[in-house]
C-alpha cells in the first residue's frame, strides 16, 4: 500500500512526544504497587513511611540518570538486556541477569494480581474474602493474559483511558484528604523506626518505582529523545515521589496505625472510606482494579517483548522468538503461568521482598554498567557509581532486616531461589544449545 502524503511528509507524526513518553514511565510506575504495598509500608515504617518512599525514589532517580545517559547511546527495544550486555559482555553472568529481569517480572504480575484479588475480595462479605481473594488473583491473570494474546490492540488502546482515570481518582482521593481535617501528629518521623528499618522498608517499597525502566523499551518510536527522555525518565520520577508522598501521607492521617494493620492488604480503600464514606471506599477499589488491571496487561506487554527480545538474543528457546496472531505472546503466557504460582502460594511480603531485592540487584548491574561505559555515553561516572552504591547497600539493609526477623527470614529463600533459577536456566540452556548473545548495532540519538 502507498504511503498517504502526510507520512511522507512527516515522518515523525506517529512517534512519541514529551507526554506521552512521560505516560509510559508514570503509567508503570503508578500501577497496581502502590495499592498493593501500602498498608505493608506502614506497617514496617509507622510514622516514617512518607519518608521511606522519598528514599526509594532517591534511589530510583539516581538510576534513572543511568538509564537515561545509556537509552540516549544505544536506542531500542533492548533496554535493560542490551545495557546489561554491552556493559558486561555475553557470558554466563550477562545471559543470568537477564533471565533474573524475567523472574522479577512474574514478581510483579503477582504483586499486581494479589492486589486486585484483595481489592475485589474487599466488596464481599468477610468469611468469602479469603476464597475470592485466590479466585479474583488467578482470574485476573488468566483473563488478561488471553486478552493480550487474542486482542492486544485493545489493550494499547485501553491502557490511555484506564491511566487517565486512575490518575484522577488518585488526585481526587489526595486533594479530598487534604481538605477533611486530618490528625498531622501521626506524621512525625521522629524516633518511629531505626535507620536500618527505614532504609529497609524503603526498599520494600522500591518495585512501585521501577517501571520508569520501561521507558528505554520504547526509546526508538520518541521523536525529540535529547528533550523529552530527560523529561520522562528524571521528571517522571520526581512526579510519582511527590505523588506517592502525599497518598500515604493521607492514609496516615486519616488512620490510626492499628487501623491500618487491620486494613494491610486494602489500606488505600479503607482510607478512601474515612475521608469520604462509602463513596471514597468505592473510588479507591475502582482505582486500584483500574490500576492493576492496567499494570498487568502493561507487565504482559512488556514480558512478551522482553523474553522475544532475550531469545532473539540467544538467551532463550528459538521458539519464543515466535508470533501468535503477529504478537510475541509465547514469553506471557509462560510468565502467567509462573505469575499463578507466585500469587496464590507465596505471602504478599515475600513477593514484594523478591520483586524489590531482584529489581536492586539488577539495577545495581545496570549502574555498574553505565560507569564502565561512561565514555561512550557521556554519563558522569561518579553519578552512575553512587547509584550503584545506593542500590547495593539498599539491597544490603533489605536482605539484613529480613534475614534478622525469624519471621521473615524463609522470604530470602524466594530471593535466593530467583537468583538460582537465572544462573541454572542460562547454564543449561547454553550447555544443551551452543548458543551465543549476540549484540545489535545501534546508532546514538
Amino acid at each position: 500500500m502507498p504511503k498517504t502524503p502526510s507520512e511522507t511528509v512527516n515522518p515523525d507524526s506517529k512517534k512519541l512526544g514529551t507526554l506521552s513518553t512521560l505516560s509510559i514511565g508514570l503509567g508503570g510506575m503508578v500501577g497496581g504497587g502502590i495499592f498493593a504495598v501500602t498498608g505493608l509500608t506502614i506497617e514496617l515504617t509507622k510514622q516514617a513511611a512518607p519518608l521511606a518512599f522519598v528514599i526509594a525514589g532517591i534511589v530510583a532517580l539516581l538510576t534513572s540518570y543511568s538509564y537515561l545517559k545509556l537509552t540516549l547511546a544505544y536506542p531500542g527495544e533492548g533496554g535493560t538486556v542490551d545495557f546489561l550486555c554491552r556493559g558486561f559482555g555475553t557470558g554466563l553472568f550477562t545471559g543470568a541477569a537477564n533471565i533474573l529481569l524475567l523472574l522479577s517480572y512474574v514478581v510483579l504480575l503477582a504483586i499486581y494480581a494479589y492486589a486486585f484479588g484483595s481489592y475485589g475480595a474487599d466488596l464481599f462479605p468477610h468469611e468469602s474474602q479469603n476464597f475470592l481473594i485466590h479466585l479474583l488473583t488467578s482470574g485476573v491473570i488468566i483473563g488478561l493474559v488471553g486478552l493480550n494474546v487474542l486482542a492486544s490492540k485493545l489493550v494499547i488502546k485501553s491502557e490511555n483511558v484506564f491511566n487517565i482515570i486512575k490518575m484522577v481518582l488518585l488526585v481526587g482521593f489526595i486533594i479530598a484528604g487534604f481538605l477533611t481535617p486530618m490528625d498531622w501528629t501521626r506524621l512525625d518521623p521522629v524516633g518511629a523506626v531505626t535507620p536500618v528499618a527505614l532504609i529497609a522498608g524503603s526498599m520494600l517499597i522500591f518495585l512501585n518505582f521501577e517501571g520508569f525502566e520501561l521507558i528505554a523499551n520504547a526509546s526508538k518510536d520518541v521523536a525529540d529523545p535529547r528533550r523529552s527522555l530527560p523529561i520522562a525518565y528524571i521528571g517522571g520520577v520526581l512526579i510519582v515521589i511527590v505523588l506517592y508522598v502525599l497518598i500515604v501521607s493521607v492514609v496516615l492521617g486519616h488512620m490510626s496505625l492499628e487501623q491500618v494493620g487491620a486494613n494491610r492488604d486494602t489500606a488505600l480503600s479503607a482510607a478512601g472510606r474515612e475521608v469520604l464514606g462509602k463513596t471514597g471506599y468505592i473510588a479507591i477499589v475502582v482505582a486500584a482494579l483500574m490500576a492493576t488491571s492496567s499494570a498487568i496487561n502493561a507487565t504482559f506487554f512488556s514480558t512478551g517483548r522482553l523474553a522475544y527480545v532475550i531469545a532473539k538474543t540467544g538467551q532463550l528457546p528459538k521458539e519464543i522468538e515466535r508470533t501468535i496472531r503477529n504478537e510475541h505472546s509465547e514469553g506471557a503466557i509462560i510468565c502467567a503461568a509462573l505469575a499463578l504460582i507466585v500469587a496464590n502460594f507465596i505471602p504478599l511480603q515475600a513477593i514484594a521482598t523478591a520483586g524489590s531485592a531482584g529489581f536492586l540487584l539488577l539495577f545495581f548491574f545496570v549502574n555498574v554498567a553505565s560507569v564502565r561505559l561512561a565514555k561512550e555515553t557521556g554519563a558522569r561516572a561518579w553519578i552512575s557509581g553512587l547509584a550503584a552504591f545506593t542500590t547495593a547497600g539498599a539491597l544490603g539493609a533489605l536482605c539484613w532486616k529480613v534475614a534478622e526477623n525469624p519471621a521473615t527470614r524463609s522470604h530470602l529463600v524466594v530471593v535466593g531461589v530467583m537468583i538460582v533459577a537465572s544462573v541454572l536456566i542460562e547454564f543449561l540452556y547454553r550447555s544443551a544449545t551452543g548458543r551465543k548473545i549476540s549484540l545489535r548495532r545501534h546508532k546514538a540519538i
